[in-house]
């Protein structure tokens, strides 16, 4: 005898998650469990108390990519990378979003450099595939 089941899930409480320095632990504990959404209404709140952080600034780049808000995403990279050009995770994340517009020739040199900087196989494989795809493109790398 089959019975429906209403499934519900409970919303995730933080105490104290909109200031900045909890806020930032909270919001990444959300994101490692994909909830973007979630992460994204923490790290805003804190960000209304220190908008120059940098890395509730990134937290917010990853919950924009988790959500494909690929717009909101670049303009906030653009940003951390302007601001901070070592770094490597902004660096290669903006390269991604690019990638992910179809922008390939304008991914292709953030994801080298953060290749480069990071030695991280992951990331020259991101650029293996790009090039790649720019060769099957147009004939040309």
């Amino acid at each position: 005898m089959a019975e429906d089941f209403e499934l519900s899930t409970r919303t995730i409480e933080f105490p104290r998650a909109h200031r900045p320095e909890s806020a930032y632990q909270s919001a990444y504990d959300l994101l490692a469990r994909r909830a973007p959404e979630q992460a994204l209404a923490l790290v805003e709140k804190a960000l209304e108390e220190d908008p120059r952080n940098t890395g509730l600034r990134s937290l917010r780049a990853w919950a924009f990519l988790m959500r494909a808000q690929l717009q909101k995403a670049e303009t906030e990279l653009v940003g951390l990378v302007e601001e901070t050009p070592d770094d490597v995770w902004a660096r290669h994340a903006l390269g991604r979003v690019l990638e992910r517009q179809s922008r390939l020739r304008e991914a292709l040199p953030h994801l080298k450099l953060a290749a480069v900087m990071s030695g991280d196989i992951e990331h020259e494989l991101d650029v293996l595939r790009v090039e790649r795809l720019l060769l099957t493109d147009d004939g040309e790398a």
